[in-house]
């Protein structure tokens, strides 16, 4: 299966993350004696914003890399698009709760 990321793919890898990791959290979040963190919350953080994250901003599989020291232009849109529907997502659930 192939997955090619996409600003709009990017935008809604970053609703899910904002959307469910802080429930993640309020699960499982604070530390534990000793300062650790829970398992469950270490695994909820890989499963709802580094696997999405991965596969839908970054997407899986080699792509050629860009010649000398050029910036990835395309990857940089998708993580501005990634980052900046998490920000309004969060910033509309907290009009919704207010």
């Amino acid at each position: 299966m192939t997955i090619t990321p996409t600003p709009v793919t990017a935008a809604l890898a970053g609703i899910v993350s904002s959307i469910f990791w802080p429930l993640a959290w309020s699960r499982y979040g604070g530390t534990q004696a000793g300062g650790a963190f829970s398992i469950e919350l270490i695994l909820a953080t890989l499963l709802l914003v580094a696997l999405p994250a991965h596969a839908f901003v970054v997407g899986f599989g080699y792509r050629q890399a860009p010649g000398g020291r050029a910036v990835d232009v395309e990857l940089l849109k998708r993580v501005g698009a990634w980052l900046l529907a998490a920000g309004i997502t969060v910033g509309l659930v907290a009009l919704y709760r207010a």
